[in-house]
């Protein structure tokens, strides 16, 4: 399917750290640098970069995985709201997170895998690093 796109990084931070993170409003507004509301439970409701992305998570899997519907502003009025499923597997010292992005406006998809990038796996990065710092200074020494 052209309307789709899978993309993964690996972050500092345990699953479980990572899970949590991204369904706490105020954890995901501090990892992104944008407002984030969130109501972390199946059915609930989120609206992230200052209402800019709203959606519902329609499945969890603590620890694991994060199943959402998703649409932004510039989404066209009769599209359908796209399909978000991020999975979180312990990886070497941390975590990988994996994105598959399904249902998007074919004109848009590659505008979204820039985007997952720049707006959220470079803070990720930045912000798990910081944390893993403040968590153990010797460790950047």
């Amino acid at each position: 399917m052209a309307n789709r796109f899978k993309v993964s990084i690996t972050l500092p931070v345990s699953p479980k750290r990572l899970y949590a993170a991204w369904l706490d409003s105020r954890q995901h507004s501090d990892f992104t640098g944008y407002p984030a509301k969130i109501i972390p439970h199946v059915g609930g409701a989120f609206q992230v970069f200052d209402d800019y992305i709203t959606g519902a998570t329609l499945e969890l899997d603590p620890g694991r995985r994060i199943v959402q519907s998703w649409r932004t502003k510039e989404f066209p009025a009769e599209a359908p709201d796209s399909l978000l499923e991020v999975t979180i597997a312990k990886f070497e010292k941390g975590s990988r997170l994996t994105l598959l992005h399904t249902n998007l406006p074919k004109d848009q998809v590659e505008q979204y895998k820039d985007r997952w990038k720049e707006y959220y796996f470079i803070p990720m990065k930045e912000f798990f690093s910081a944390k893993k710092a403040e968590e153990n200074p010797e460790a950047t020494s």
